[in-house]
């Protein structure tokens, strides 16, 4: 059984706190496994009798009728009705219709539009359930239905999220054990999705491929009402070859234009990442002025939650290590706590003919957790003189206190160099240095 430790000992924190438990993340990362086997195991072990853990899963379709927001409410009330303490695991809950208040239909239950303002959903459900002293809830969702306004709105501190992703490079080295130098290049093309872990070869590549088109893609499609998919393709593939550099609505809308010969609007451009992002298969890292101390600009940069899955949009070719290297430092750092942006600031230079120009610098990494603070710089090897004098020269500029740090792929423990820096191997950045 692949460990998922983190998110385990979250569970077992929050349990019996008196509000519901949502766990959130992109489709296939385990969520289901987490509640249902992992979870529940430990239930299990800790003298919880297996009539007492209730599990319903909305896309079984013997379960049909609990999709109905009233009828799942009334039939989880009535299974632990005699129960001391129940523990109710709600699967896929975005799959719970909205319908209009029946007390404005004369007790029929209608298929709510979005016009209509008095509904029931699978909201008030939940904070329903959760407010009954024998229920101990806990729901998983996969979409943006689980991370809108709305939703954020109605349960403020009303429950407790958690937000589960691919397995880390901590728990994929933890399960596959070995060498953890030898692990980082397997992840670094093929990511940490459970499924796939756990398959071999070509069948890896073919089902991270097949996520695209079976289940990410058409999720998107039915959930916005779109026509047609191929915009969306190609911006995905644009992100993926794209992956850690500075974008904006306006480079990609250019970019896919002389790539389709077509043209698409920067309005589309962003409406489409934001569906991407909602299906939590990207994230953004926005510019953070070093010097200012604050969030600046459009532009950004945009990772994949998972590496094999943006490999899977470029047929698997490698032509950047350092994207890879860079989007799974970026992970890595999400899920140990950090907050992390892109670090930029401006330098006044002279040029060749001695005028003044302004410059614009970059970091990769801001990172930030309680008292830490780090300048991240990744990259694939820095034994050229050339490669590294340029990751270092923002570091020679920068003159704080802040810890500055360069990441490089192969194995090497922490050490200084001659300016005081930082220098650290990947798979010890990760698996020490930033716990």
């Amino acid at each position: 059984m692949i460990k998922r430790d983190k998110y385990l000992n979250q569970l077992i924190n929050a349990q019996n706190n008196g509000f519901p438990k949502v766990i959130t993340g992109i489709r296939r990362c385990g969520k289901s496994f987490l509640l249902k086997e992992i979870f529940r195991s430990y239930l299990l072990s800790d003298g919880v009798s297996s009539e007492d853990i209730i599990s319903i899963d909305f896309d079984d379709d013997n379960n049909i009728k609990y999709r109905d927001p009233i009828e799942l409410g009334a039939y989880v009330r009535e299974q632990c009705a005699d129960k001391k303490m129940c523990y109710v695991f709600l699967d896929e809950i975005q799959m719970v219709y909205d319908i209009v208040n029946p007390n404005l239909t004369d007790g029929k239950h209608v298929l709510a539009e979005k016009k209509d303002k008095e509904t029931v959903t699978f909201v008030d459900v939940i904070l329903g359930l959760s407010k009954e002293k024998n229920i101990d809830l806990y729901v998983t969702g996969s979409n943006s239905r689980m991370l809108s306004s709305d939703i954020v709105t109605a349960f403020r501190d009303k429950a407790t999220n958690i937000r589960l992703y691919p397995l880390s490079f901590e728990e994929f080295n933890g399960y596959r054990g070995g060498s953890p130098a030898e692990n980082i290049y397997e992840y670094m093309q093929h990511g940490g999705m459970p499924l796939a872990v756990l398959k071999s070869g070509e069948d890896k590549r073919t089902y991270l491929k097949s996520l695209f088109e079976t289940t990410y893609f058409k999720d998107i499609i039915e959930r916005n009402n779109l026509k047609r998919s191929e915009a969306l393709d190609e911006l995905c593939n644009i992100l993926s070859a794209s992956t850690g550099e500075l974008l904006n609505a306006r480079k990609i809308a250019n970019t896919y234009n002389s790539v389709r010969h077509d043209s698409i609007d920067e309005d589309t451009v962003e409406k489409y990442i934001s569906y991407f992002e909602d299906a939590f298969i990207l994230q953004e890292a926005r510019r953070y002025d070093l010097k200012g101390r604050k969030e600046i600009g459009a532009q950004r940069k945009y990772y994949y939650c998972d590496t094999g899955l943006r490999n899977a949009r470029l047929n698997f070719a490698f032509p950047d290590e350092g994207q890879m290297l860079e989007n799974i430092v970026y992970n890595e750092l999400v899920y140990n706590g950090y907050t992390v942006n892109v670090g930029a600031f401006d330098t006044i230079e002279k040029d060749r003919n001695g005028k003044s120009i302004r410059k614009s610098n970059e970091v990769d990494f801001y990172a930030t957790k309680d008292l830490r603070l780090y300048y991240i710089q990744v990259t694939a090897d820095i034994s050229n003189a050339e490669t590294r004098a340029r990751e270092v020269r923002p570091y020679t500029i920068l003159n704080d206190q802040v810890q500055k740090i360069v990441v490089v792929n192969r194995p090497l423990g922490e050490s200084r160099d001659e300016n005081g820096f930082t220098i650290i191997g990947i798979t010890e950045f990760l698996l020490e240095y930033i716990k």
